[in-house]
């Protein structure tokens, strides 16, 4: 399980990096990158919650049994 504190250690390292997109770009750079940081605090907050995600992306398992 994902404390609070770790989800919000997980999103503020990621921050700065949003608020530098402000930087004068244009849209579709903003957006390209924008999504690009959305997909890595998915991932990584994925990882924390249920483990590491497998090289094999067909296999959808999770570490324990729910049922």
């Amino acid at each position: 399980m994902l404390s609070k504190e770790e989800f919000l250690r997980i999103a503020g390292e990621r921050y700065e990096a949003v608020n530098a997109l402000n930087d004068g770009r244009s849209f579709y750079d903003y957006e390209k990158e924008f999504a690009r940081i959305m997909n890595d605090l998915s991932r990584e907050l994925l990882e924390s919650n249920i483990g590491a995600v497998p090289s094999d992306k067909r296999k959808k398992k999770l570490a324990h049994n729910s049922g």
